[in-house]
């Protein structure tokens, strides 16, 4: 299985992080595997990453939820898309769910970057046919 250089885990649920971070740490997925808890904490390290900004690596691949205070995964994507397509073409984005209704579903087709979703918390074979069929 290839090896990533960052995973950028956004979610505001400290088990969530807790247990998706030991796993992708126990899977040996990536150098770095950074968390932020919301959507404006993600933008802003976004911004810094695709600037290039040293301490912020580009994140190979996203893992984002839904439901978060300050700013959820909608408001999140939405202000994703403003973002230099050359830089979000370099990133894969996942979408994190602890449940998934028809009406997430179907918002969430109105986002092409993000190419699937998945329930929390990750489970291995999750982990790895993402990094089999994008990496």
């Amino acid at each position: 299985m290839k090896r990533l250089h960052t995973i950028l885990l956004i979610d505001d649920d400290e088990t969530t992080n807790y247990l998706n971070h030991r796993l992708l740490s126990r899977m040996n997925t990536a150098d770095e595997i950074r968390v932020v808890t919301n959507g404006e904490e993600a933008l802003d390290y976004l911004g810094k990453a695709f600037a290039g900004t040293e301490g912020y690596p580009r994140p190979d691949l996203i893992f984002v939820d839904i439901k978060m205070s300050v700013m959820d995964g909608f408001e999140f994507l939405e202000e994703y898309q403003k973002f230099d397509e050359a830089d979000k073409a370099r990133t894969v984005m996942m979408m994190l769910t602890s449940s998934a209704s028809f009406y997430d579903l179907e918002k969430l087709k109105q986002f092409p970057e993000v190419l699937k979703h998945y329930s929390k918390p990750l489970a291995e074979a999750d982990v790895r046919e993402i990094i089999e069929e994008h990496f």
